[in-house]
């Protein structure tokens, strides 16, 4: 590596401040983890994009801190609003389910992209941490110990060369979290295949006179030549406008391309475009990485994973590709082994292939017009159970298992308030509840750095002092659990282990490869 070097040294370099890259910042800031976040770009992303959060995702940020101020940013999906040429309509209005005890989050939360970055900024800036912009990956090298990696800066200074100044820098790992088009997983020679789905899109943020604010509008559903769909954007004043277009040509994005496209799919003269914060037209494939780890490397969110918009899987996605990587970087550089870094393409990998299976089948729906969604893209049923962080002993033949997501449950504490199991997990911590024993049984289980031990008990029982109460049922409804089963649940919410109280051993050794030395 030649050019003007300056030294530097972290533990982990991201390279990407989207939302995979801040969400990964985040949590590993919390974590008390030294991590640089790089992007090229010299700005944030201001455009609407990626725009609808799922139930998941939702738990995941209520985890991470963000949940209330993204609510308060945005706001529910509108109905959709389907419009015929003689100018009646229909209507048609997202499914919705109340929450319940196990699951609180049940409908999509529309934020704009530009809005989502802009919290996860802000709470990053909480944690003491920012990202730096202006700041591309030349290029990296990787040996036994870490990564040695070359970042150009645009800071207006150049070396003797004529080129921007450039850094050196030093990490234990590097992540790339830089898109679809990753300078890392190409660096890496890291297979993308997949195929190109034939759909050339515009998206654009706009804004504009003649229609309410009270509708996701449509018009000419089923007709992949005449789609045209203005939703407006919570939390803004604008509208996102979507429409299919022709495979080859220039498309103009301007104000007045966009307004001739709008008058002929519309066939409306009074919808008028005033302005346009950003605009982009682009083809819809469907690709997934090889691989998403090569030594101290490794892929989050479009860089090993891209697909049609379809659903509104792919930020969510990535969003819980940093949330599962986040927290075993987290463990191996306190000194779990390094072994535990493997389950992250193991367990994430299967879950992309999936989400680009569904997506393409809700894309070749929307083609026909249908644009019905239902449980499958909330995410709440993804789940790892297949492994090497799930243990059951003995096996569980029915309910929940190991590898699960953990559902929430509301408890009364000792001391009479209430509050949900969700509060328990929240926080960089391993969670282990003890069912149907008392307080003094947590003494069975020694305790560990990283990990807090919880009794829950029902209210009956009235010769067991516990930490919590199941007053209403509801953790025995989700868990399903026997009394003296240990329920151990994982940083990100799903639970790792479901262990009697004879397999404490087992329970031990499990902790121990987990990365949960003892105190």
């Amino acid at each position: 590596m030649n050019g003007s070097i300056l030294p530097g040294t972290t533990q982990v370099l991201i390279v990407g401040a989207g939302a995979a890259g801040l969400t990964l910042a985040i949590d590993l800031a919390r974590r008390g983890v030294d991590f640089q976040l790089i992007e090229q770009a010299s700005q944030p992303f201001h455009g609407s994009r990626g725009k609808g959060i799922q139930p998941r995702t939702q738990e995941v940020l209520e985890d991470l801190g963000l949940l209330d101020r993204l609510v308060a940013a945005g706001g529910p999906y509108p109905p959709q609003r389907h419009h015929a040429a003689d100018g009646r309509f229909t209507e048609t209005a997202f499914e919705t389910s109340p929450p319940t005890p196990a699951e609180p989050h049940q409908m999509a939360l529309m934020v704009p992209q530009f809005l989502t970055e802009a919290a996860m900024r802000e709470r990053l800036a909480e944690l003491g941490h920012a990202p730096r912009h202006g700041c591309a990956l030349v290029d990296f090298e990787q040996d036994e110990e870490g990564v040695t990696a070359r970042v150009a800066v645009a800071t207006g200074e150049t070396t003797p060369g004529g080129g921007p100044r450039q850094e050196r820098m030093r990490a234990r790992y590097l992540v790339g979290a830089d898109g679809g088009r990753s300078d890392v997983r190409k660096q890496l020679g890291i297979d993308f295949p997949g195929r190109t789905l034939g759909v050339r899109a515009v998206v654009a943020d706009v804004t504009l006179g003649g229609l309410p604010r009270d509708a996701w509008h449509q018009f000419n559903d089923g007709s992949m030549e005449r789609q045209l769909a203005l939703c407006p954007l919570a939390g803004t004043a604008l509208f996102q406008l979507q429409a299919p277009v022709p495979l080859e040509g220039e498309i103009d994005l301007g104000i007045d391309g966009l307004n001739a496209l709008v008058r002929d799919r519309a066939g409306r003269d009074d919808i008028r475009i005033e302005s346009v914060s950003w605009a982009s037209a682009y083809n819809m494939n469907a690709r997934l990485a090889d691989r998403y780890r090569v030594g101290r490397v490794f892929l989050v969110g479009d860089a090993g994973h891209i697909h049609p918009p379809t659903g509104g899987q792919g930020l969510n996605t990535s969003v819980q590709d940093a949330y599962n990587l986040g927290w075993k970087l987290g463990a191996v550089l306190r000194g779990a082994p390094d072994s535990l870094l493997d389950t992250y393409e193991e367990e994430r990998r299967p879950v992309a292939e999936g989400m680009l299976k569904l997506s393409t089948r809700l894309l070749d729906a929307a083609k026909r017009g249908d644009n019905r969604r239902g449980r499958e893209v909330h995410q709440l049923d993804i789940g790892y159970p297949q492994s090497s962080l799930a243990l059951e002993v003995p096996e569980r033949g029915q309910g929940l298992q190991a590898g699960d997501r953990a559902p929430d449950a509301h408890l009364r504490r000792a001391a009479g308030q209430g509050t949900r199991l969700f509060e328990l997990f929240k926080g960089p911590h391993w969670t282990l509840l003890g069912y149907g024993m008392s307080w003094s049984s947590r003494s069975d289980v020694p305790a560990r750095a990283g990990l807090r031990i919880h009794a829950i008990g029902d209210p009956g029982d009235a010769g067991n002092v516990t930490d919590y109460l199941d007053e209403h049922g509801d953790f025995r409804e989700a868990y399903a659990p026997q009394a003296g089963d240990w329920i151990l649940v994982r940083p990100d919410g799903y639970v790792a282990a479901f262990v009697s109280s004879g397999q404490l051993d087992a329970l031990e050794r499990f902790m121990n490869a987990c990365g949960l030395p003892r105190a």
